[in-house]
């Protein structure tokens, strides 16, 4: 709260008062479990319920922006599941391209929650994977088309499977493909999205038209050009 809402707060009042853009960073975890959809259209934002602390936090920073109309001053981003080069310091934070690569590196396996929703199967829970290269591309863009205001959606708009990152890492590493599924904690599983997926359409009306690269090709590069030549990037 401190951090994502009053800090947050503060910086904003000052970028307002100061005649500075603001640019900030939202969540996809203020969607919750999903069943509201995820629209960053503003409309249902008060029916959003977050799952978690840090997705609460950053839920009510975006209601509270749009309560006093700032978000007609400022752009913010609901990041989805982004992964890349340099989050080495995020420790269980990170996102599971990194750790896995470590997992598989160790052991030659992978292990994923098995699925305690009878509407998935194990590992086929859904997620919006985003690489952080092309989240850059977006705020640099942000940056340099001051005119763009709002709160936007920043994924691909195309949810994959968590088997689908595994398999794309091993074929990444050049190994056998060996995935092992493991009970869900209980102390998370109310707390669990199994599906996320970004709307897309009001960043494309606001001006956006670059491809987000496909979950294989950025795993690939994050993998062979990052994680495999540590001594470069740490």
């Amino acid at each position: 709260m401190k951090n994502n809402y009053e800090f947050s707060k503060s910086l904003a009042k000052w970028c307002f008062g100061a005649d500075k853009p603001f640019i900030y960073a939202s969540s996809a975890s203020t969607y919750g479990d999903g069943s509201n959809g995820f629209s960053d259209d503003n409309k249902n934002i008060n029916s959003y319920r977050p799952l978690n602390p840090y997705g609460f936090s950053k839920h009510i920073f975006d209601q509270w922006l749009i309560r006093h109309e700032f978000d007609k001053d400022c752009a913010g981003f609901k990041f989805f599941n982004v992964f890349g080069p340099n989050e080495y310091h995020k420790g269980t934070m990170a996102s599971l391209v990194y750790k896995a690569y470590h997992q598989v590196s160790e052991t030659g396996a992978l292990k994923l929650f098995r699925s305690a929703n009878p509407q998935y199967n194990d590992g086929e829970f859904l997620r919006d994977f985003i690489y952080v290269k092309d989240c850059v591309d977006v705020l640099i863009w942000a940056f340099k088309n001051p005119e763009v205001k709002g709160i936007y959606n920043l994924g691909t708009g195309k949810a994959r499977s968590w088997n689908d990152l595994a398999k794309a890492l091993f074929s990444a590493m050049g190994r056998k493909e060996n995935i092992q599924y493991v009970d869900m904690p209980e102390e998370i599983r109310d707390a669990y999205q199994y599906f996320t997926e970004a709307e897309m359409t009001k960043l494309r009306k606001a001006g956006y038209s670059e491809d987000f690269t496909e979950l294989e090709n950025a795993v690939v590069d994050y993998v062979k050009t990052y994680l495999m030549k540590p001594q470069q990037y740490l």
